[in-house]
This record gives C-alpha cells, structure tokens and sequence, in this order.
C-alpha cells in the first residue's frame, strides 16, 4: 500500500519543513513493513508538499505512526497537513 499526506508549506519555511521530514523518513524507515518513501514537491504551486511512502500493508502503515520515534517527528508537521485520506491499496501496476 502506498501513503500520501500533502501538506501546505508557506516558502520561508521550506527549508526547515524539509529538514523535519527527513527525520520523518528516518524515523519510518525504521519500522517494519517500511519498503521506501520520499519527499516532493509540485512544480505547479511551490508551496504544496507531498510525503509519499510505501509499505508491505496498512496495519505496518499505522502501526508506525503510532511508534513514539514517529510521532516525535511526525506531529509537530501535523499542522501543515491537508486533511483527506492518505492510504492506498495498490490495484495495478506497470
């Protein structure tokens, strides 16, 4: 399954919202059922964000937002998350 939050990150604080997410990744990288994540950014509107993250299942996805190490690093950033749904299951792919 893959995991998408988006966020809105106004431009003066780029730079220390990218260096927050990647003690995030860090962090996720450690849990089990973690196979690999990253950190974009659209070229359309420079102030939105995506954390974009893969996992074996859903249950290792929330077990690891529940893990202290993530939620550490990961809510401080809560507030610049856009609130939809984040968890996808994977149905196809090429």
């Amino acid at each position: 399954m893959i995991a998408i939050t988006r966020y809105r990150v106004p431009g003066a604080g780029a730079d220390g919202f990218t260096e927050s997410m990647n003690g995030v990744l860090a962090a996720l990288a450690a849990s089990p059922g973690f196979r690999s994540g990253r950190l974009a950014r659209t070229v359309d509107d420079p102030d939105l964000w995506a954390l974009v993250t893969e996992w074996d299942g859903a249950g290792f996805y929330r077990r690891a937002l529940g893990a202290y190490e993530v939620r550490l690093t990961f809510i401080p950033l809560a507030a610049m998350a856009i609130d939809e749904p984040g968890a996808y299951e994977v149905v196809t792919s090429a």
